[in-house]
Order: structure tokens, then sequence, then C-alpha cells
């Protein structure tokens, strides 16, 4: 990739691209495609339009909305202006929305829709520095407040103001530099307030250029994006979107992933592990729910599966006979799978949070490779990933290339490369300090061991990591995953540390509870009385014996508690990306935990 800038890579993108699809998204019942020379218009009018309102270079602008085409449109505006973006997740509260716009000096702040919009004007007077709100969609208030202005209005105001500032627009995007600001991303905050990580435009191409040389992704290749873009496993989807020519189809929502799926029919997807265990869980349940001639035909389809995965892994040649084998498997089971997920999908790329073997090993079985991967914000964010030609399970892959890792002698992984942010965190010296050594390699917080072939394995958080009262280490996520194995199983989270030993709280699948009381006779609706029900209790307690036979004595999880509802985002108890709060579910649920210890 030639361009240093991403502002220059979006422009070289639109010349080299203009007529093929860029971007789909559905407008009501109806899927729409634009082309990179439409993508390119719109910027264009966007990024002229902030200059209008006078963002002068190195502002910043904060982007507070849920992942859709428009998100990207004006982050290369933003980029191409000569501007900073600064993402803001649109779960955020609206004190935390402040705390973001104030912490980063944000002076315009783009907001998805009225309900945003109501958020931001919630919090308006404790943002004296703001000086204008854009709203995307759903707007349009005869008198809107003087600071407000809609999507549409910023776009006309840079098409009449193009003659005056086209000039300045050109400047802005060959002037900037690599080691030049381009976002200051917010960490999503498992451990206290939110961080800003410093994040250059070389960064991004440096990781970017790593990414695409592990990633063989085909130009015209489409994939879903559905993560939120706040975080930066989205955003680089996006930017190799950009880099490699490919059409994002953006979904419509969470909730509609499955039948966006189905829709889009994407060549690849990056997701969180929450998603696959999903659709893992969904998947047992419904075998189970079967015929014992359904489950006897299942049970075989996974073990040739599983054996052809066993060839892949080491390189070998599948057999002819266990070839005739797998395309039946695929005929019989694992067909409505693939057609599922769109029926082209070549591979599935899992960050974010460590995904279970498990399940890794099973969609594998099943035709699809789901290829992990790790890095931090702070390394914009990957460090090493699994290709398709070269992985293993339970690893997150390889180092990327021009990344360098390396082992601390307390297990912490530590990295250096030209991906990794050492400017570190805004107006925070201490703590970029702490996080970035003079010499550029930048702790992590995670425990891991690297193997003979540099795959890296990660074991745990160094900060999550439980030391008993007994002084034992126990890794709580390899425990957690284990039992969400389990498809009654929805959440878990391990707790221990300077206790005698560990305990559990547990969160069940909703349709699985209700299926398994229909099953049992149990006359109760209510989940809250339900999930204390002996037969529930006794059900849950089978999966964490069974899982501690695998355990060493230490780390068993003792006692466990079965929780009336799941960890969810509203609830405060899992961050945008889904993984769980610790601190805030271990202050939500201290009497239940201390109830284990007594």
């Amino acid at each position: 990739m030639a361009a240093d800038t991403l502002a220059r890579m979006f422009w070289d993108r639109v010349e080299q691209s203009a007529g093929r699809p860029a971007q789909s998204f559905k407008v009501g019942a109806e899927w729409r495609t634009i082309t990179w020379r439409e993508v390119g218009d719109i910027v264009r009018e966007l990024a002229l339009g902030l200059i209008a309102l006078g963002r002068q270079k190195g502002d910043r602008v904060a982007l507070l909305s849920a992942s859709r085409a428009e998100w990207v449109q004006a982050d290369f505006a933003i980029f191409s202006a000569g501007c900073v973006t600064v993402p803001v997740y649109p779960t955020y509260p609206p004190d935390l929305i402040a705390y973001v716009v104030n912490d980063s000096e944000a002076k315009t702040l783009i907001v998805e829709d009225p309900a945003q919009l109501a958020k931001a004007l919630q919090v308006r007077d404790t943002m004296p520095g703001l000086e204008q709100i854009v709203v995307i969609a759903g707007y349009d208030a005869p008198q809107p407040p003087k600071m407000v202005v809609t999507w549409q209005t910023l776009r006309r105001l840079g098409r009449e103001h193009e003659a005056a500032h086209k000039s300045t627009l050109a400047d802005r995007v060959t002037t900037t530099r690599p080691e030049d600001l381009a976002t200051i991303v917010y960490t999503s905050g498992t451990t206290g307030p939110p961080k800003g990580v410093l994040q250059t435009h070389g960064n991004h191409i440096a990781a970017l250029n790593a990414s695409m040389q592990a990633n063989p992704t085909q130009e015209g290749w489409v994939h879903l994006l559905f993560l939120p873009l706040a975080h930066s496993f989205a955003r680089l989807e996006s930017f190799l979107g950009v880099a490699h020519g490919l059409t994002t189809a953006f979904a419509e929502n969470l909730d509609k992933v499955g039948e966006n799926l189905r829709d889009a029919r994407p060549h690849f997807i990056c997701s969180v592990p929450r998603v696959f265990e999903k659709v893992y869980a969904k998947i047992l349940a419904g075998v189970q729910a079967g015929s014992p001639v359904k489950q006897k035909i299942f049970r075989w389809a996974v073990s040739v599966g599983r054996d052809v995965s066993r060839h892949q892994q080491r390189g070998q040649p599948v057999p002819a006979g266990l070839e005739l084998k797998r395309k039946l498997a695929h005929k019989l089971v694992f067909s409505k799978l693939h057609a599922a997920l769109g029926g082209r999908l070549q591979w599935a790329v899992s960050g974010g949070a460590p995904l279970s073997r498990d399940i890794a090993e099973f969609f594998h079985a099943a035709g699809i490779l789901l290829l992990e991967g790790y890095g931090l914000t702070e390394t914009c964010p990957a460090l090493t990933f699994n290709r398709p030609s070269r992985f293993k399970f339970g690893s997150v892959g390889q180092a990327l290339p021009g990344v360098e890792l390396k082992i601390a002698p307390d297990g912490e992984i530590l990295a250096r490369g030209p991906n990794v942010a050492t400017r570190g965190y805004f107006k925070q010296p201490d703590a970029t300090r702490e996080a970035f050594e003079p010499d550029g390699w930048f702790h992590t917080g995670d425990i891991g061991r690297l193997d003979a072939d540099g795959f890296l394995f990660i074991t745990d958080r160094k900060k999550d990591l439980i030391v008993t009262a007994g002084g034992m280490n126990v890794a709580p996520q390899n425990i957690e995953n284990m039992l969400k194995a389990d498809p009654f199983i929805s959440q878990v989270m391990v707790h221990g540390d300077r206790r005698p030993y560990p305990v559990a709280l547990i969160t069940v699948n909703p349709e699985e509870l209700t299926k398994f009381a229909r099953d049992q006779g149990l006359l109760v609706n209510d989940p809250a009385v339900l999930v204390k029900h002996p037969k529930v209790v006794e059900r849950v307690g089978r999966t964490v014996e069974e899982k501690n036979t695998q355990l060493q004595s230490y780390a068993r999880i003792k006692k466990f508690a079965v929780l009336a509802g799941d960890f969810t985002l509203d609830g405060g108890e899992l961050t945008p990306t889904l993984k769980v709060k610790r601190r805030v579910v271990a202050q939500k649920y201290a009497a239940v935990l201390d109830g284990l210890y007594r």
C-alpha cells in the first residue's frame, strides 16, 4: 500500500475503484449499494462542510453513533479535513459522553439520531468547548437550536463553500504526515474510566500493511460489519475495506445479524466470541430437541468433520474416502449452517476476547474456519493473527509482520512495532509511563506464552489473575470459557482473589431454561424463582463438576450461584464488546459472593 496516511489511502481507493461497489446498507426493506465515487462525493462534501464550520487542522471531532455507512463516511471526512476523530460508544450515558467530549476537547459532535442528540443536549451545559452538533438521521426540527445542524445541512454547506475551501481541503490531505494524530480512541473501561489512546496515521497504516499481508482477501469481496465502530477491532475492519477495495455491508443492528448474513452473503466476517458462542448454543439446543436419529447423524457428521479438521491442521491431504464422508456430512448437516451464514463464507475472524477452543474446533469440523487474532486499542489493534494457511486452535496466532513479542519474567506479554501507539494516553503521563517503555515496548496487561513455532497463547489478564488466599494463581477466563461451552450456560464470572477458593456467578440461557422447565414439568414462570429450583441448580452443578475434573484442585469451583438475569450492556455488567466488567459484577453481587464463602 503506497499511501502513508488514512486520508490519502481513501482518496487513492476512490480513484482506483471509482465505479465499483463500496458500501451496502438497508433502506427500508431494500438493500442499497453505492460506489466508491459516490462515497468520495459524500466525504468531500462533509470535509468541506467541517472546514466551513471553522474546523482547523488538528481539531477534534467526536462521533457518537452505532455502526453504519455514515460513520465511515464521517471518519474519512474528518481525516481529510486534517482533523482528529474521537469515537464515542453509542451505549454511553450522557455523563460519559460529556466526559469524552471534554477530555478530548472536541469542538464538533456528530450524533446518529434524535435519541443520541437528546443525550448530548441533556449535558450540553457541561461541555463548554463544544461548538456544533451534527445529526446524521431522523432529525428534521423546523427551528433547530443554533448549534444543531443536520447531516444534509453539513453536506450542503460543503457544496456551497467548495470554491472557497477546495484548495484548503487539498492542502490538508497532502500535508498530513504519518506522525500526525489521526484519532483518540477511548478504551471501553473494564477497569475504570476510559483512557484516550493517541493513535497516529502511521500507526494505522502499519497495522493495515501487516494485516493485509496476513489476511488474503480479494478486491470486491463482501464483508458484513456489525461490531461497534467505536471499538478498534471494527475500525480496523472498516479500514481494511478501503485498503482492499472491499464492499462493506452494514448490519442493521445486532439483532438482525442473522437475517443480514443471509442477505449480504459475506466472504468473511469479524466478530467477538460471544456471537459464535450464541450460534454454537443454538445449534446444540436444536440437536438436543431433535429425534434420536437426528442426534446420531449430527454426532456422526461432527466426528467426520473433526477427522477432516485434524488432517487440515497437520497440513495433510484429506484421504479420498474421508472426503466422500465430508461431502455427505456437509449435505446432511452442515450445509444449513453455511446457508445461515450466507453460503460463501471463506473464514471468520474472532477477536476482542478469548475464544473457546471447543467452539473453534466445532466450527472447523463444520467447515468454517474461525481465525483468532489478538491486539489492543494501544496496538491499533492488531499484534498477532492465525492465517488461513497456518493456524493453531487455542492460540491467537503468530506475530504480524513488523511486530515483536516477548514474555516478561512475570508472564506478561510485551509488544513493539510501528503500529503501537507509543504516544500513549491523552493527558495521562503517569499511565503512559507505566504502559510504554522508552525503547518502545508496550505492556499489554495480558499473561501468555509463545510456543516453539511462535504461536501466542493468552492465559489471562494480568489484573484479572486470581491469587487465592493460599497463594495459588488461577486464570478465570480459562475456566469461564470451559463452562460456557455448555449451551445451558450463558455467562460466567469466576471470583476468588485473596479468598480461600474460587467461586462462580453463573447465568443461564433463557431459551434453554424455558425448555428445561417444560421438560422437567416445573410449573414456575418467574425466571428469578426458576433459577433457584433444585433441578436447575443441579443441572448447572453437573457441568461445574464435569469441568472441575479438568482443573487443578486449587482452581476448581467450590461453590456457585445461579443468577436470575443475564449480564447485559444496559445493566452495566458488559462492555460494548460484550466482555464482563468484573469489578462492576463483583460490586453488584457482593452479597451473593460473600454468601458463597460463608
